[in-house]
């Protein structure tokens, strides 16, 4: 759980993030190790959000042309 945030893919931190809200959901954690993971889980949430950001951000930089071919737009 304390691998570093810039060397999780986005499916990795889900994982982590499913396996997080799964333990909080089971209510066998002692108060303090629950607090400990919600806050990692905050943490792995912004994390994914943000790479769900960047990976539309790059999907929307392909615009198909009216002849079928697509072409790259420069991310802004």
């Amino acid at each position: 759980m304390a691998e570093s945030l810039t060397s999780l893919s986005f499916e990795d931190a889900l994982a982590e993030l499913e396996k997080i809200v799964r333990g909080l959901e089971s209510g066998q954690q002692k108060l303090e190790d629950a607090i400990t993971c919600y806050e990692r889980g905050a943490v792995l949430r912004r994390h994914c959000e943000a790479k769900l950001a960047q990976a539309e951000a790059r999907v929307q930089a392909i615009v198909e042309r009216a002849d079928g071919t697509t072409e790259l737009r420069p991310l802004a």
